[in-house]
């Protein structure tokens, strides 16, 4: 079978838009390859797709490596999980988590399966600009209220300040405390 899988994404470029065609034998390791390749992003990050339902919410997940396994789903690796054992039918969606720190993803959507077969995964339809991969340190702003320049440093009255005294230190039931004995573990 062929499939033809469409991506978008809802940041950035509302023209952003990336077909491809796949073996349904292919990899979900081919389809990640090839999406990075179409968008020009590096291949450093820990990438996962995730199966969705009708309201894009995350099913079973398909990581770039081995991982601990979720009890409501199996643990299944890009390289070792064909097209056609998750998608088996038309309309399905999934979504491509590009970058994990802040959750950001493509939405994906098997739109058409037909007979045959080809080599592997080809785009085959590429519009707009893809967002930049990462969020970058103009991005940790929001986080840090320094405008993106220089330090990352929250500001110092985030934590009391940057100074203490030990004698603020409330010492009242440490006394009690022994490791001495071995009777804390």
């Amino acid at each position: 079978m062929i499939y033809k899988i469409t991506f978008s994404c809802e940041e950035g470029d509302p023209k952003f838009r990336r077909v491809f065609e796949a073996d349904s034998e292919s990899t979900f390791l081919d389809l990640h390859k090839a999406i990075l390749e179409s968008v020009h992003y590096t291949d450093d990050q820990m990438t996962s797709f995730f199966m969705c339902n009708d309201e894009w919410e995350k099913g079973q997940e398909v990581t770039l490596i081995p991982m601990d396994s979720n009890f409501e789903y199996d643990n299944m690796v890009m390289e070792e999980t064909r097209l056609s054992d998750l998608l088996t039918e038309r309309g399905q969606r999934l979504i491509y988590v590009f970058d994990p720190m802040f959750e950001r993803y493509f939405f994906g959507s098997l739109k058409e399966m037909r007979a045959g077969s080809m080599d592997g995964v080809q785009c085959v339809e590429s519009s707009g600009r893809a967002p930049k991969q990462l969020k970058g340190e103009d991005d940790l702003s929001v986080i840090t209220g320094k405008g993106g320049k220089g330090d990352l440093d929250l500001d110092d009255d985030f934590y009391g300040g940057s100074q203490y005294d030990t004698d603020d230190i409330d010492m009242e039931g440490f006394q009690d405390l022994s490791f001495e004995d071995g009777s804390m573990f």
